[in-house]
């Protein structure tokens, strides 16, 4: 089966310019109420690629198109936030680590919830070598250099036994960055935010 692109497939004199409703799999019928399949609103992401048929009929190329449209529908309301669980090695240890640089613990059970600012995320007491040397938190702040002054105070490398914090620097993507480790080898990026920017 041939590589093609959409706009490829569009121009072919071989098939069909808009994809058979088949070919969104279990999105089709969603696909299709939304009135996609066979009009002018198909995705028009020219640089998506996919597999394609040799007599050009499409296939699930086009569900990549069709995620893009499903995620601009509106969601219902009274969504708030998504907290990501983070993994502990020693889950006493990590909720004081949390305790410790100021994040408020809103729930201290099975697992413990922290609060900063207007984000939270959940504490597990599960870990894994491999996952948790590769997690990492964005904590983006009005005053990153108010926050690097609190972070120094704690004294955290000899406290919990991590890697020393490093000061901020401005990356090569624009954002002046701070960074420090938990107790499980998590990596948080103490950013300042930037006016107008996400």
């Amino acid at each position: 089966m041939p590589f093609t692109s959409l706009r490829s497939l569009r121009s072919s004199s071989k098939g069909p310019a808009d994809p058979p409703s088949w070919a969104f799999g279990d999105l089709g019928p969603s696909i299709e109420a939304a009135g996609w399949v066979g009009s002018s609103k198909l995705p028009a992401a020219a640089d998506v690629g996919g597999p394609c048929s040799d007599d050009g009929t499409a296939s699930t190329l086009f569900i990549i198109g069709a995620q893009r449209r499903l995620r601009a529908m509106a969601i219902p309301a009274g969504t708030e936030s998504a907290r990501p669980f983070l993994p502990a090695k020693n889950f006493a240890i990590c909720k004081s680590f949390y305790e410790t640089l100021g994040f408020n613990k809103i729930l201290d059970s099975e697992v413990a919830t922290f609060q900063v600012g207007s984000s939270a995320f959940i504490l597990q007491d599960y870990y894994q070598p491999e996952w948790a040397g590769n997690f990492m938190m964005q904590l983006m702040v009005d005053d990153l250099d108010a926050w690097w002054a609190h972070i120094e105070s704690l004294n955290l490398a000899t406290a919990f036994d991590v890697q020393p914090p490093r000061p901020p620097v401005l990356q090569p993507w624009g954002l002046r960055v701070a960074y420090l480790v938990d107790p499980s080898g998590v990596l948080w990026h103490v950013a300042e935010s930037r006016v107008g920017k996400p």
